[in-house]
């Protein structure tokens, strides 16, 4: 019914402000798969959309545009920018690299594809940000790729599995941004839907594992195995000149107990992670402005990148008719959680970014949803963990962060994505429906 509600829409007026919109997507996807920036392609697909839609271009960009643009930097940068320079002192401290070391040799080289993913998962649950754990990690990695005889084409789709997705947005109380944005729309706290979420990164984790041990015998007996990069990489294994790991682990703990445990918010959690860091390191205070520098400009970067990307989603969402396709979206189960998690997803999907599609469904459509958790009986938790996990669940090829690890990783698209959309989508989409499941019968 609701099927045939959507076609009878896109056979009158709506079809083509519908067309507009998928076109612009698709552009979007090939610019970004192309290389090009999201900070220039965005603006520029954003005016298509506004003149297939029939919308005034200058108004589109530089009111519609640049509005959500604006307020999402104006709501969300302090957290990027403590959390860019507490990751890179992390970084250049040496004190990221000890700990996933640590992890690594605990684990065992024969089994790199499980210490990498475990390495990766306990720095983004410490804070540390997602494009500060891929230059962390992918040295260690590819040594261990190396000694194990893995082929380098599955390292991205191990960051990936590690580092964008469970942690991410499931595991209850991570600081990473994707669980930070739902709590102040449904009033809730980095721990809200703990069980949805404790499922839901088991799903993501063992899943995601399999499948990549699954396809590392695969491609082990066809004779596809570690080759050395044309690129000179960064592999040495320095663990000598590394800070010990224990009080390296310190200001991982701190964030994440500061938040948790004694509910600070996050900015003065990641802000007395950063002071632990300089106290501990006190004797590397050459590096520590540097850092500090380049953390900021780093920071600036990743909000600009995520802004526009928001941007362009503000433009989507104020296509004419879009609120009679968001009306059927929304009625499309008589379970809200369903609606909210397909219209997070779709949106992180168009826009490349998962704190960026969430940031705008937050926007549009929060205050609606809040009020359908207190007329449905459903929790306001169980709508934070949905939107949080179904936002990590958007890995298309465009996405911001993939483009930066294959960068960093030295791999197309053509050598991993198949094993990333896997981990970073099929299964994660798995556990958004299993988290659906658990909310509807009360297990929260």
């Amino acid at each position: 019914m609701k099927a045939h509600s959507l076609f009878c829409f896109y056979r009158k007026k709506g079809g083509k402000k519908l067309f507009s919109i998928l076109i612009g997507l698709v552009l979007l996807m090939v610019f970004a798969y192309l290389g090009w920036s999201i900070i220039w392609i965005a603006p520029i697909v954003a005016g298509i959309v506004a003149l297939l839609s029939g919308m005034d271009l200058m108004d589109a960009y530089t009111n519609t545009y640049m509005s959500g643009f604006v307020n999402f930097a104006k709501q969300w940068f302090p957290i990027f920018l403590l959390g860019a320079v507490f990751g890179k002192l992390m970084e250049d401290t040496g004190a990221a690299k000890s700990v996933a070391y640590q992890i690594t040799k605990m684990i065992g080289e024969k089994r790199a594809i499980l210490g990498v993913l475990v390495a990766s998962a306990v720095l983004t649950y410490g804070g540390v940000s997602l494009f500060v754990v891929v230059f962390a990690i992918y040295p260690i990695s590819l040594a261990l790729f190396r000694k194990a005889d893995i082929s380098r084409k599955l390292i991205a789709p191990t960051i990936v599995l590690g580092a964008f997705t469970f942690t991410m947005t499931a595991v209850p109380g991570t600081p990473q941004i994707q669980n930070l944005i739902p709590m102040k729309t449904f009033h809730t706290t980095p721990m809200a839907g703990s069980f949805m979420g404790i499922v839901a990164s088991l799903i993501m984790a063992v899943g995601g594992y399999l499948w990549l041990v699954s396809r590392q015998r695969k491609m082990a007996a066809v004779g596809d195995t570690f080759k050395e990069s044309k690129r000179a990489g960064s592999d040495s294994n320095d663990d000598q000149a590394l800070p010990n790991w224990i009080i390296s682990l310190l200001p991982l703990l701190v964030v994440v107990l500061l938040l948790n445990g004694i509910k600070w918010d996050a900015i003065p959690s990641l802000l007395a992670g950063i002071i632990l860091i300089l106290l501990i390191n006190v004797k590397r205070y050459k590096k520590f402005i540097p850092s500090i520098n380049e953390g900021a400009k780093g920071s600036v970067m990743a909000i600009i990148n995520t802004s526009a990307a928001v941007g362009f989603g503000a433009v989507v969402t104020s296509v004419p008719d879009f609120d009679r396709i968001t009306d059927i979206l929304l009625g499309i189960s008589s379970n809200p959680l369903i609606s909210e998690s397909l219209i997070v997803q779709i949106l992180a999907m168009i826009t490349g970014s998962a704190s960026g599609g969430m940031g705008i469904a937050m926007q549009a459509l929060g205050d609606t949803y809040y009020q359908l958790s207190q007329s449905t009986g459903i929790s306001p938790e169980a709508f934070h963990r949905m939107a949080s996990i179904s936002s990590g669940a958007s890995i298309l090829p465009h996405n911001g962060a993939l483009l930066t690890l294959l960068a960093v990783t030295n791999v197309t698209h053509k050598d991993c994505y198949k094993d990333v959309f896997v981990v970073g989508l099929v299964i994660p989409t798995i556990a958004v429906i299993a988290g659906i499941i658990m909310a509807s019968i009360g297990l929260i």
